[in-house]
């Protein structure tokens, strides 16, 4: 049986420490540009866990064809200004360095309010130049079902929410939603904090939906009563402070929908004299900048960047090269970080 590769593996390859490779590996800040791309090849040499799949793809690739110049055009499309805070933008980083080692360029195109409306393609998109689809931030499910009839592969990152059964007709990929949160809970269940409320528009996206359903599920297994009062489903910054202030006795604690829906109720409740984590405590989910510097620092899960790049990279690829492949949904692993605002010591 295959020796499984650990991190203290590729340490030992490279001569260095094993925080290090886990830095490189979880995408951690404070590392040079170059120590993690010759971490991340490492792996993918000696088939690391995460990167096992993407040594295949290379040695398949070592008996194709070699890729000789501009193979075309992989259109990124998105209804929002990715920032650097957002997870998306060091995955599209990766993401947009793999294609360009198989011929193939990124263009952004922003698909705007009117776009959304009149089911139009932004004034940029080339149809004839463009091999593959990637969409990020596209939520409109009656735009995404256009999206999909046009013809050409397509990918959503995340995408509208699938409360009622239906997917859309192309390839997905998620981060693991569910598993973090269920654990999350249970551990929080067993310490006796059994008050637990939601924070976020649930209906937004299939990934805010998949970690209130997970909250959900797991108080149910566990026969635990979860508090209407306490899930805070809303749309605009202005209306949470007051949705917060109008629960009767707040929860021991809130997951968040993800990290910036978790700002937004630390200020809230900032607003109405609670704090965090002394009055209530807050979970999010990204592992954002924003979430090491905040005061009280921000647990959340943490959703591993690079290997979302590489999984979307094989994704597009294979569904270029066979078009009449089954759909599939692939759910990439996350990781809880405990941090400040869960603790409850403070």
């Amino acid at each position: 049986m295959k020796k499984k590769v650990t991190i203290q593996d590729i340490a030992d390859a490279l001569g260095i420490s094993r925080n290090t490779v886990s830095k490189a590996i979880n995408n951690s800040e404070g590392l040079a540009e170059a120590t993690r791309e010759k971490i991340l090849q490492k792996a993918v040499e000696m088939g690391y866990k995460q990167f096992s799949y993407f040594s295949t793809i290379i040695s398949d690739s070592d008996t194709s064809p070699a890729i000789t110049g501009y193979q075309g055009e992989i259109a990124l499309l998105t209804s929002a200004f990715l920032t650097q805070s957002h997870f998306a933008s060091t995955m599209l980083d990766k993401f947009q360095l793999e294609i360009s080692q198989l011929g193939f360029t990124m263009n952004t195109h922003r698909v705007t309010g009117a776009n959304l409306r009149e089911k139009s393609l932004p004034l940029s998109f080339r149809s004839e130049q463009v091999k593959a689809i990637i969409c990020i931030e596209m939520f409109d499910r009656a735009y995404d079902e256009m999206v999909c009839e046009l013809g050409i592969p397509v990918l959503f990152v995340d995408g509208p929410v699938k409360r009622d059964g239906h997917s859309l007709p192309a390839d997905q990929l998620y981060m693991d939603n569910t598993t973090e949160i269920t654990r999350f809970v249970n551990d929080m269940l067993s310490q006796g904090k059994k008050r637990i409320g939601f924070i976020g528009n649930y209906n937004h996206c299939q990934s805010f939906f998949e970690r209130y359903a997970a909250f959900r599920s797991a108080m149910l297994m566990a026969g635990a009563e979860v508090d209407e009062d306490c899930c805070v489903c809303y749309n605009h910054q202005d209306e949470i402070a007051e949705r917060l202030d109008a629960i009767r006795e707040l929860p021991d604690l809130f997951i968040c929908a993800n990290d910036f829906v978790a700002g937004d109720a630390m200020r809230a409740l900032f607003s109405i004299g609670k704090t965090v984590p002394k009055d209530v405590r807050l979970l999010g989910f990204d592992d954002s900048a924003e979430s090491r510097i905040s005061r009280p620092t921000l647990s959340t899960v943490h959703i591993h960047t690079q290997i979302m790049a590489f999984t979307a990279v094989q994704l597009l690829m294979s569904r270029m090269r066979e078009p009449s492949l089954d759909y599939r949904i692939v759910h990439t692993q996350t990781d809880l970080i405990e941090r400040e605002s869960t603790d409850f010591s403070l």
